[in-house]
């Protein structure tokens, strides 16, 4: 019998009839009416937020309404003063879309949409810490997230730190894109390749490493250079994957995506 990929088995985790029995099971939806609860309460705008929005609080959270709810609210506080006017125009991130950092296109086998991001041309004097802020909102996760297929929550990133060097460390910055990712869009990261690695970022790694929630770390998969085509291909057809890796697409802008 033929030997089942990685993604094969891992599609049949996520998509089998008893994980969707799983996920959606009666414990998650009592949790589901704890949290909603709570949350018209605090605030009754909350009823028009979609269960599935809620459902990623709630697993973030190990399902403890409470937590979660406490979570969202945050998410909501922070949305409204950051994002007043519900999106952030390319003329308030001008110095992060100049250099063409990071690139949109193509999906992974299991149809998560997929983004490069290309450490070596990223620098900490570029625009300040509120200017990536408003960049990892308008021009990484919320168009990433805006091109998530129905009946998928996720995507996938591969960080290319090809030319990364002491220039490029930027600790603050990479704690402040991971506590977004976590804090605010939690569940939707679903695998982040770091590839052409060298001992300098490893060393800064251990450094932001402790910063980072577990649950994201997890998610974080240092690819060796004589393994990356493999695993790409195991995790993304040949179709969707850039030329640079062995694929068939060019790279993308992400504000040309």
């Amino acid at each position: 019998m033929e030997r089942k990929t990685k993604v094969e088995e891992e599609e049949e985790i996520f998509y089998s009839p008893e994980r969707i029995i799983e996920v959606n099971d009666e414990d998650e939806n009592i949790k589901l009416g704890y949290l909603r609860a709570i949350l018209d309460k605090q605030d009754p705008s909350c009823k028009d937020v979609d269960d599935l929005t809620l459902r990623r609080f709630l697993r973030a959270r190990d399902l403890d309404a409470e937590k979660a709810s406490r979570m969202f609210i945050k998410y909501l506080t922070w949305r409204r003063s950051f994002v007043p006017k519900g999106s952030i125009s390319q003329s308030e991130v001008t110095n992060h879309i100049g250099i063409n950092k990071m690139f949109m296109q193509g999906k992974d086998k299991r149809g998560c949409p997929l983004s490069i991001f290309f450490g070596g041309r990223h620098f900490p004097s570029k625009g300040g810490n509120d200017e990536l802020k408003r960049f990892c909102v308008l021009f990484f996760l919320d168009k990433l997230c805006s091109r998530i297929p129905d009946g998928e929550e996720k995507f996938t990133i591969i960080a290319d730190l090809q030319g990364y060097g002491y220039s490029n460390n930027d600790a603050r910055g990479y704690i402040t894109a991971f506590s977004i990712l976590q804090d605010y869009y939690p569940e939707r990261l679903r695998k982040l390749f770091v590839i052409h690695v060298p001992y300098i970022f490893m060393a800064f790694w251990k450094i932001i490493c402790p910063f980072i929630d577990k649950k994201t770390t997890k998610k974080v998969v240092f690819v060796e250079k004589e393994r990356m085509h493999a695993t790409f291909v195991e995790e993304i057809d040949e179709n969707q994957l850039p030329e640079i890796y062995g694929g068939k697409l060019d790279l993308v802008p992400i504000q040309d995506g």
